[in-house]
């Protein structure tokens, strides 16, 4: 036995029953299973036998995050990094800039710098939002006398990535804390809310501080000069005439699909590769952990309604309608909206039938908000919400025929 599980047994009796620390022995607990497989199993026939756990389940996810995560960093520095080189912007006059110049300077074509210098951006958003998520679920945990689960593993990662750079820290720790207490305690904890906690956090940051959260100039790290906008893809299409249409994008952000494609856009910190999200895409599918029927049917509804928009319904006054459906999929947070949020196990639907009804519903929603109301470019954080309240009912109506079927099937 290691040095480590002969400290956390030693120290077990201080937090257990009537021993001095019991009031926070969720705290304990769920430090010590973090690190090691809980001593207690499940016994008895009755019981579903499943090699997947929480746990398993949780860090299996984050795994498939790894690659948005590599992006994120990245990302946010090479477009600071970018338009620096460029004459776009200076360096932001903060603690990080010393470090960055310290060690390479801002060059967009060095990797290193690109990371280190995103990394100081994404970090501390990480570490808030996990500070104050964590203590959160350990105030609850105590309180309810219950062990701290690994259910904030996932929205403790997933919630940094849905946010600008610029984003200020305190909003980052307001918005997670409506998260998780408004999101998911007050229904019970996790396994009980109905809503995904990272959305509502990031829906309530959207609605209650605007500011930070759209607009040409948060998504890259930089004092902007020369008038240079900052733009999302999907914002600069949504206020383009129509005259103009995609060339708003091709030519006014210099921005190809390819480029789209691999995340070299403004955006949110971990959206913007659609590459990395395809690669978390598989290896969740792979595990079984991430429903591909949800993947599949946000695909159909996205693609095909985007599809009729663009080709069958051209407008007169609205440029997002000219946008292709291959585009769709490269820009804003569609792909990982699709991969990492909509298949979020506790929120989405249950059934087999209802996975493609609830996916379909989201892909066809997020087309809907970004094209026919282009004042909310980016729809798939509100299409998963909305699908996240229709969810159970779209269970019940699957269940219900499936009933009807057999009663008809085995009836007289």
């Amino acid at each position: 036995m290691n040095p480590l599980r002969r400290l956390l047994d030693r120290l077990h009796p201080h937090f257990g029953k009537d021993g001095k620390l019991e009031k926070i022995y969720p705290l304990y607990e769920g430090f010590d299973t973090f690190l090691y497989t809980p001593g207690e199993v499940t016994q008895g026939p009755s019981h579903v036998r499943d090699g997947m756990d929480l746990k398993r389940m949780m860090v299996t996810v984050v795994v498939a995050l790894i690659p948005c995560i590599f992006m994120a960093m990245y990302n946010t520095g090479y477009q600071a990094n970018f338009a620096i080189e460029s004459g776009f912007g200076t360096a932001s006059d903060n603690w990080r800039t010393p470090i960055v110049e310290s060690l390479g300077g801002f060059d967009s074509a060095s990797l290193w710098s690109n990371l280190l210098h995103g990394a100081l951006y994404f970090l501390p958003v990480f570490l808030v939002t996990n500070i104050v998520g964590g203590l959160w679920e350990v105030v609850f945990a105590v309180v309810r006398k219950h062990e701290v689960n690994e259910g904030f593993l996932v929205t403790g990662m997933l919630f940094p990535l849905t946010l600008p750079p610029t984003i200020p820290l305190w909003q980052v720790a307001l918005g997670i804390s409506f998260g998780v207490v408004i999101g998911k305690e007050v229904f019970g904890g996790t396994g009980k809310n109905f809503l995904n906690p990272a959305l509502t956090a990031r829906a309530f940051l959207y609605f209650a501080y605007a500011p930070a959260m759209t607009g040409d100039s948060i998504w890259t790290a930089v004092k902007f000069v020369d008038g240079y906008s900052g733009a999302t893809a999907l914002g600069a299409l949504a206020a383009a005439d129509v005259q103009t249409g995609m060339s708003a994008i091709i030519d006014g952000l210099q921005i190809t699909w390819s480029q789209a494609f691999l995340g070299q856009t403004q955006g949110s910190m971990g959206e913007t590769s659609t590459l990395a999200c395809l690669l978390g895409a598989a290896f969740l599918i792979v595990t079984g952990v991430g429903s591909w029927r949800i993947m599949a049917g946000v695909l159909i509804g996205a693609l095909g309604l985007s599809a009729f928009f663009c080709y069958g319904v051209p407008s007169d006054t609205n440029a997002m309608f000219q946008m292709p459906p291959h585009w769709h999929l490269a820009v804003g947070g569609l792909a990982f909206g699709l991969v990492f949020m909509a298949t979020d196990p506790v929120s989405a639907a249950m059934t087999e039938t209802g996975k493609w009804v609830y996916g379909i519903l989201i892909g066809a929603m997020t087309i809907l908000i970004r094209v026919v109301n282009p004042a909310f470019p980016e729809g798939i954080m509100l299409a998963i919400l909305f699908g996240n309240v229709f969810a159970p009912l779209i269970d019940y109506f699957v269940v219900r025929a499936n009933i009807k079927r057999r009663l008809a099937r085995n009836g007289s």
